[in-house]
């Protein structure tokens, strides 16, 4: 039997990190949530992971930064962790400009957890 897929969640708002929280366990995922890109780092260094969904736009760290660092990361497993990025305002930035900055997808707010469920099945099954 396989292991229950873990998924950290950075992202500061509540009421997103609750709604995600919901709809991950749908599919019997567990989920974890900092708050910041310097508690998402915190938390890769001390826990294993499968996927990071990670807002851009986050206080101390944006989500670009904090990505940027975890590429970085010594050890394949932390440094090619799939990373989907949560965008407000991702008529900003270009597919290519994600990718760039290390995210493997990207989901735009407001959340469509159809989307959102179909995008984390996509790099967990």
């Amino acid at each position: 039997m396989s292991h229950q897929k873990r998924i950290l969640v950075g992202e500061d708002s509540s009421i997103i990190i609750n709604l995600t929280k919901n709809v991950l366990a749908f599919e019997n995922y567990e989920m974890t949530a900092a708050r910041n890109g310097k508690q998402v780092l915190e938390k890769l260094e001390n826990e294993d992971f499968d996927l990071i969904l990670m807002d851009i736009s986050m206080p101390v760290l944006d989500g670009i930064s904090c990505t940027k660092m975890i590429r970085e990361m010594k050890g394949e497993k932390k440094s090619s962790i799939p990373i989907i990025a949560i965008s407000g305002n991702i008529h900003n930035m270009t597919h290519e400009e994600f990718r760039k900055a290390g995210f493997d997808d990207f989901i735009q707010k407001p959340l469509d957890y159809d989307k959102v469920l179909a995008t984390v099945k996509k790099f967990l099954n």
